[in-house]
């Protein structure tokens, strides 16, 4: 206790080991989900399961541990939902990158965001996003990932004139997605800690006893273990193809590079603020320690750039453990230990994240489960409307063209470039160019000037 006190200032915090215990245990139940979406999500680009999910738990860990030690406040890490998706749907399907380059472009922007931690120049790339764009962003990947979600269920399908129509919902893989959203939507609704994995558990309990009852000729969910040896990290780590990357378009590794900075930055300075009000540590608007939390951050995707997988950042499910009395770092390492722990229940992983070849087309993959995760983290993320002004065009049509844009091209990137685009059309011929920083006419330039090279 002596040594705990010391390095996390427990008494001073009006806490206890005990408490920031339990409080890391309720902070990695509610944050867990991701242990298994991410292998699903980076299995799309062509990635190994096994190597995503060692690199996924080894990289949380420790920028858990050292968000504890370096700036002793009770915020964990993981992949973040949307950056996973920009990795695989947008680089490597949409922009045809191999993942290894994708990596490499990834690590890059880990390690400028390390060298920025140090600096006051994050502050200064944040100010240049308007709050307007910010929301947009959110709410466009919140779409996104809801229409993939959507998809995986089986519950959305393309039509020849209308693009996407409703999937057979009396088929057992709709079944099983509809009970799954249903019972993880009432979780919710009950204020059930950790509903998300609850009802991914559930929905991969009721896919079991369904493909065993029914005798389906196609199994929903296929059981693989409980526990077991933890995975190998060779089939993704250190597999980093910068010279792939590189024999590429400048205008796309550059602009890949910079939204995976941009999105890194983004995602790290809303996720400290909101959880730092929330704990009550906020002085003046700022957080405290918080070059510590930003290098926690930065290390975070660096390593999981090595090892094999995408965007490490800080997870606003940090809430439920500072809801369950987390004030100090101790809830933070003590979440980093039991991502560490997860790796030996990798079968019950790969079980719950099982896909089922479509009945139509073989080559479409459904995963029942994981989908309705997806459809309600989408919900969650749209919300961010709320902080765009409607009634200001200059800011709404930028914000709504962001939003439309990403879910429709099925590119956070474009959503991205016609939001900056816009802003800075409409500012400068509202005569309101003054009020947008000049680091957003810049950024709004360069994806002008990939889009001219690419109709070239």
């Amino acid at each position: 206790m002596g040594l705990l006190d010391r390095l996390f200032h427990l008494r001073e915090s009006g806490t206890s080991a005990g408490r920031e215990a339990a409080a890391g245990a309720v902070t990695f139940a509610a944050l867990s989900y991701i242990l298994f979406v991410q292998p699903t999500v980076l299995g799309a680009a062509g990635m190994d399961a096994g190597g995503v999910l060692f690199a996924t738990c080894v990289a949380s860990a420790v920028a858990c541990f050292l968000m504890g030690l370096l700036a002793n406040h009770p915020f964990a890490l993981a992949p973040a939902m949307g950056h996973n998706f920009f990795f695989t749907y947008a680089v490597c399907l949409g922009m045809g990158f191999g993942w290894q380059q994708a990596l490499a472009a990834n690590l890059v922007a880990g390690v400028v965001f390390l060298a920025l931690s140090a600096t006051p120049f994050r502050e200064r790339v944040m100010a240049a996003v308007p709050r307007h764009l910010g929301a947009g962003i959110a709410a466009g990947i919140g779409l996104l990932i809801a229409l993939a979600g959507l998809e995986w269920g089986g519950l959305v399908r393309a039509h020849p004139t209308t693009y996407v129509q409703l999937g057979e919902l009396g088929s057992p893989v709709c079944l099983l997605s509809l009970f799954g959203l249903c019972a993880s939507s009432v979780l919710l609704v009950r204020r059930v800690p950790a509903a998300l994995l609850f009802g991914l558990l559930l929905t991969a309990a009721v896919g079991l006893a369904a493909s065993s009852l029914f005798a389906l000729e196609t199994p929903l969910v296929v059981w693989k273990g409980l526990v077991g040896a933890p995975p190998s990290p060779a089939g993704t780590a250190f597999q980093l193809d910068f010279a792939g990357l590189l024999a590429r378009p400048w205008t796309d590794w550059l602009a890949v590079i910079v939204v995976f900075l941009f999105l890194d930055l983004f995602d790290t300075i809303g996720s400290l603020l909101g959880l730092g009000r929330q704990a009550g540590v906020l002085r003046d608007g700022r957080l405290p320690r918080a070059r510590g939390a930003f290098t926690a951050d930065a290390a975070g995707t660096t390593l999981g750039a090595l090892l094999g997988t995408s965007t490490v950042t800080t997870y606003v499910e940090s809430a439920a453990g500072i809801s369950a009395g987390g004030r100090t770092g101790l809830t933070a390492v003590v979440t980093g230990l039991l991502m560490l722990g997860a790796l030996v229940f990798a079968p019950l992983l790969a079980t719950v994240g099982g896909g089922v070849p479509s009945a139509a087309d073989p080559a479409i993959v459904h995963y029942p489960v994981i989908a309705p995760v997806l459809v309600l983290i989408g919900t969650f993320m749209v919300g961010a409307v709320h902080d765009v002004d409607w009634k200001d065009p200059v800011v709404a049509i930028p914000a709504f063209l962001t939003v439309i844009v990403m879910p429709l091209s099925f590119s956070i990137t474009d959503g991205i470039a016609w939001g900056f685009i816009a802003t800075s059309v409409l500012g400068l011929a509202s005569g309101r160019g003054s009020e947008t920083p000049p680091l957003l006419h810049l950024f709004a330039a360069l994806f002008v000037l990939r889009y001219v090279l690419l109709a070239g």
